[in-house]
């Protein structure tokens, strides 16, 4: 029973509260931009199921929490599910007044702002908490320089020598020895580009990261890139840096094109046969991490939250019926061609979504378990 609990506590709970704000904020999206457009909402609800916890409000959207806390939905008056796909028949039949305020009344561009809304509000929720986090918080770093370069490594045969400083990899810049192994460890067996700056000049140096297997401080053994080289610290080299508001705003946004960038570099690994399948992770092993980053501390946690609302929001524009970036690409054929698809054509097309995401789920959850 203890260690139960101790489970709950550790994993569980922490995964919770990061899924809920990214549910949140992602919801939240869909409902400010409806409720500008004039868009009668019925529900927004935390989680499927039952309703534990509720409320309705003046203008009659019921808020609610429901019993199975793993994603949440915004339902429009009319809507025949919480997938948004319109209910002909109830339109039909409501009085005059109200038709106005459905959904499906809408332009096709004000539905598109609403369908786009959500994964913007995690776009920007993660934007807004690196950029607190870099105004409040600051980084830590120590000079990019090297000290020692292995014999026969694969930066020694493309010419990296003790002492050369770091600018930037592949573009994005330098500041510190921790980013230099950053942007190279999530590059195993890519192509990268260093720029380096050697006493009296500069020059690039073009490398593949050889991929080996680490295991981290809680046991997970992770794939990365190494190249061979290295540098000792000591306290007294490690330096707090406090970046001005429009810096911040700069790194902030680096760091989110960085993200996207490798997060789509690791998928494409999948279609040339460098993918690793044991890096795939699904609510298990987010739990999992969410529960070890909790142990790291509030700041920690509140990274890897805005990290995962990025990811759930760039994937929710994936071209999936029943995903946001489904209802989008109905909403464009919709634009060009001048009328929507038939409803049948929208509900084949959401059973096939459906089917998709569910696929995707047991599959990194036997992953996760195996």
């Amino acid at each position: 029973m203890i260690e139960f609990a101790w489970w709950l506590l550790s994993y569980v709970l922490p995964f919770l509260l990061v899924l809920t704000i990214i549910v949140f904020v992602h919801e939240m999206g869909h409902y400010l931009v409806a409720r500008w457009n004039g868009v009668a909402i019925q529900t927004f609800s935390i989680g499927f199921g039952r309703e534990i916890l509720g409320h309705t409000d003046r203008h009659g959207t019921r808020w609610r929490i429901s019993m199975i806390p793993l994603g949440g939905y915004v339902r429009f008056v009319g809507d025949m599910n919480a997938a948004s796909l319109n209910d002909p028949e109830f339109a039909a039949r409501i009085p005059p007044e109200l038709r106005p305020h459905l959904f499906s009344q809408k332009s096709v561009w004000q539905r598109m702002a609403v369908v786009i809304a959500g994964p913007a509000a995690n776009v920007i929720f993660t934007f807004v908490v690196l950029y607190g986090l870099l105004l409040g918080v600051g980084r830590f770093y120590t000079e990019p320089v090297i000290q020692d370069v292995i014999t026969d490594s694969v930066a020694a045969e493309a010419g990296i020598l003790p002492g050369d400083r770091i600018l930037a990899v592949d573009g994005y810049a330098v500041r510190g020895f921790n980013d230099f192994q950053r942007l190279v460890s999530s590059s195993p067996e890519r192509p990268v580009t260093i720029l380096l700056d050697r006493p009296g000049r500069q020059l690039e140096v073009s490398l593949v990261p050889e991929a080996v297997t680490v295991t981290d401080r809680f046991g997970n053994q992770n794939r990365i890139g190494r190249i061979g080289v290295s540098r000792s610290v000591s306290p007294e080299d490690v330096v707090r840096f406090y970046p001005g508001p429009f810096e911040a705003m700069s790194m902030a946004a680096e760091e989110m094109i960085f993200l996207l960038d490798r997060t789509f570099a690791f998928l494409a690994d999948f279609f040339v046969g460098r993918g690793d399948v044991e890096q795939l992770g699904g609510p298990i092993k987010v739990a999992q991490i969410s529960g070890e980053v909790a142990t790291l501390g509030f700041v920690a946690l509140l990274n890897l939250t805005a990290l995962l609302s990025l990811n759930i929001g760039i994937f929710n524009l994936f071209p999936i019926p029943m995903l946001d970036g489904g209802h989008l690409v109905y909403y464009l054929i919709e634009a060009a061609k001048g009328s929507p698809l038939s409803q049948r054509v929208q509900e084949m097309g959401f059973r096939f979504g459906m089917a998709l995401v569910v696929m995707l789920m047991i599959f990194t959850i036997v992953n996760d378990i195996f």
